[in-house]
């Protein structure tokens, strides 16, 4: 699977799948009908869903791509998005397995990220009543971190896994970085992408949670690491201090870069 030449626009999507058999068919056929190709990557999951994404790689403009074992959302999500650049593709937009991204907006996120090819999309989530409460209330102290970590507003919601990337500005990132493997992925990369002068663009978007009822989240693992994750990029804040601090003065343009002059409120 080939996006051709690889100068003009050519959208992908990516999906990491561990252990979502029951609902991974359906995530599937919704973005086939928006004709996007799909890479799926299978992130070591049983033999029920390994049949079920065998199944599934053999559709027309589905490749599917297997880890022998299980090394994270994180790391499945980067490997799909190498295999895509490899492939010729620019841009590949990043939905969970378990079915609750609004799939209907996958045209929208498309035509925006091809009106913004330098920018990540965003999806910038209105939550259902089927969120836990306790992650609800619990994301608003990683965003008040992310906050402090940009020194600015700009990143409404850095853990909705919704999102469209400019490849060639991830794979220059993950030249220089290491990024989170887990369920510090999403976090961590658009906060790097962030100090690294790439221009996120939101788009509103439904979420629920989640279509089959499995969950990978590990309360006291997971938690940790997100801990471990805020050290480090607070850290690493304190270490680009002047030039988050310049970014006030000359703000973004468009394509990442820093306007000559300031722009009027």
């Amino acid at each position: 699977m080939s996006a051709g030449n690889p100068s003009t626009f050519a959208p992908c999507v990516v999906i990491p799948v561990y252990n979502h058999e029951a609902a991974i068919a359906t995530v599937v056929q919704s973005v086939r009908a928006h004709q996007v190709p799909v890479f799926l990557v299978d992130d070591g999951s049983n033999q029920g869903c390994t049949l079920e994404l065998l199944r599934l790689g053999r559709l027309p403009d589905v490749l599917l791509i297997r880890h022998a074992a299980n090394q994270g959302k994180g790391a499945a999500v980067c490997t799909g998005m190498r295999a895509a650049l490899a492939a010729g593709y620019t841009h590949a937009l990043q939905v969970d397995a378990d079915g609750q991204h609004t799939l209907a907006d996958v045209p929208h996120f498309i035509e925006a990220a091809r009106a913004a090819p330098h920018a990540v999309i965003c999806g910038y989530p209105i939550f259902d009543a089927s969120i836990p409460k306790a992650r609800f209330y619990g994301r608003y102290l990683t965003h008040a971190l992310v906050w402090l970590q940009t020194l600015s507003f700009d990143i409404k919601d850095s853990m909705c896994g919704f999102r469209l990337y400019p490849l060639a500005a991830v794979a220059t990132l993950l030249q220089r970085h290491r990024i989170g493997s887990r369920m510090d992925f999403d976090t961590d990369i658009l906060v790097r992408l962030y100090w690294q002068n790439v221009p996120l663009h939101w788009l509103p978007t439904q979420v629920r949670y989640p279509l089959d009822g499995v969950s990978h989240f590990r309360m006291w693992q997971d938690n940790a690491r997100m801990t471990g994750l805020h050290v480090r990029l607070l850290l690493g804040m304190l270490l680009r201090l002047p030039l988050l601090l310049a970014r006030k003065v000359r703000p973004l343009n468009g394509r990442g870069r820093k306007d000559k002059q300031r722009v009027r409120p």
